[in-house]
């Protein structure tokens, strides 16, 4: 990555938007909806991950993650032996907590239940929203909840499956991410590319 800020090209975005990792994930990623299971799963460990971090903190550690955790290979995850735990935890690429590492694996393999129950991941979770987009019209970030009862309810259905790191606020963060929920704001450039109206 360079210093440039992307955001100089006069775009309105979204206050957090800035700088050289945030403004590209926010211009080609944040609240583009997601329908891929290897990527919700990469979502859910790297929200798990940024618990009481930046979400700067952990764009920058991304292709740690990657390598760490097998592209984010659900399968492959769910069978990491404790000792393959244990190493992660001298990785410098990625959050070297313990609690965290422990609760991606755990996750991994309540994460391919699901699947085997609904088919994707994908689909269980757009059952939430009746597969359609969730589309705020916030005029200011400072106006979007942490937590909203949609990811009161996913949240608590997910922790009944056993995962963990998975409160309402990391669910919302998930949500946001992955375009189930639009949380754009209404002046940034991306509210109308994403559907808003």
């Amino acid at each position: 990555m360079t210093d440039a800020d992307p955001a100089a090209d006069g775009r309105p975005r979204c206050a957090w938007a800035t700088g050289p990792w945030l403004t590209p994930y926010h211009d080609t990623e944040w609240g583009v909806p997601v329908h891929d299971d290897r990527t919700h799963f990469e979502f859910l460990v790297l929200e798990g991950a940024q618990a009481g971090l930046s979400w700067l903190t952990i764009l920058r550690r991304r292709e740690g993650y990657r390598r760490a955790f097998a592209d984010f290979d659900p399968a492959t995850v769910a069978r990491f032996t404790p000792r393959r735990m244990e190493k992660l935890l001298e990785d410098p690429g990625i959050i070297r907590n313990r609690q965290k590492v422990a609760s991606a694996v755990n996750n991994a393999g309540r994460f391919l239940e699901v699947v085997d129950e609904h088919g994707s991941f994908d689909d269980y979770l757009w059952e939430f929203v009746d597969g359609r987009p969730v589309v705020n019209r916030w005029p200011h970030d400072r106006h979007i909840p942490a937590v909203t009862p949609l990811a009161e309810a996913v949240s608590a259905d997910l922790k009944r499956r056993g995962m963990s790191f998975v409160g309402p606020t990391i669910v919302y963060a998930h949500l946001q991410a992955t375009g189930l929920v639009m949380d754009h704001v209404a002046g940034c450039f991306r509210w109308a590319e994403l559907g808003g109206r």
